[in-house]
């Protein structure tokens, strides 16, 4: 018989067909971490036995402000899937998301595993092979994106799709934190930031990530992809839009949005 966690993600996995489910209160309390990840286990777990591949993780609700607004005093973090990927000037399938955001963030490339839950700054940078400015597009399969934080966490830390620039850059002489960062929409100016929006530091997140991971058994590997959060705020998508974000000393990256069809 299923559990409820096996109801909450069925619904979360039929809601990617177009039509998005009710917020999941009936099932999990606003906070309840434990129960949300295992939702969240369940679908990814699904998804890998269909074949899916999955490349790293994300990592969502690095500003302080967001956390306050859904009661909790952490981030989240979901899964990333090859299949998400878009190419660097390409467009996003309108048709494949519901109620689709953008936000520019730090894109990290594992050079070396790490698994150590007291993981620091400075040995994230120390395993860390290159960075790369990266646009998250982001979605709720919860309608109206009225969300709790197990909302998110169950659904894939909201996740959708992301795109990388084509240049990586080593963290060698970098300054992250102060790099900032312009989203720009169809050539004006959409939402602006700065990395120490994110933690205070894009490693700061990626160390909270390292801790959280190698305490579940689950840690960072070589090669994976870390999204470390938002540096500035989200800019809701519609059909036709053209979506550039750069960011100091990393470069550009963009996408569009193909119509509705």
């Amino acid at each position: 018989m299923p559990t409820p966690y096996d109801v909450a993600a069925a619904r979360l996995r039929a809601a990617y067909a177009g039509s998005p489910t009710a917020p999941l209160r009936d099932i999990l309390a606003p906070t309840d971490i434990e129960g949300a990840y295992a939702v969240q286990s369940i679908n990814t777990r699904l998804w890998r036995a269909e074949g899916r591949r999955t490349v790293g993780r994300k990592i969502g609700l690095t500003a302080e402000a967001v956390q306050q607004q859904l009661g909790v005093d952490r981030p989240d973090f979901g899964v990333l899937f090859a299949d998400m990927q878009l190419d660097d000037g390409a467009a996003l399938d309108w048709n494949r998301v519901i109620q689709p955001k953008a936000e520019a963030e730090v894109a990290l490339i594992m050079a070396r595993d790490l698994n150590r839950p007291d993981a620091s700054p400075e040995q994230v940078a120390e395993a860390v092979g290159g960075v790369v400015a990266a646009i998250e597009i982001v979605d709720s399969r919860i309608a109206d994106w009225k969300i709790t934080f197990a909302d998110t966490v169950a659904d894939n830390g909201s996740s959708a799709f992301f795109v990388l620039g084509q240049q990586v850059r080593p963290l060698d002489g970098l300054d992250l934190a102060a790099s900032a960062m312009t989203l720009e929409v169809d050539g004006q100016v959409a939402s602006k930031g700065v990395g120490a929006a994110c933690l205070g530091h894009p490693l700061n997140a990626a160390a909270w990530l390292a801790r959280t991971l190698a305490e579940r058994g689950e840690p960072l590997r070589a090669g994976d992809l870390i999204m470390t959060g938002a540096l500035g705020p989200m800019v809701t998508l519609a059909p036709g839009m053209q979506v550039k974000a750069t960011i100091e000393g990393l470069g550009s990256v963009e996408f569009r949005v193909g119509v509705a069809g």
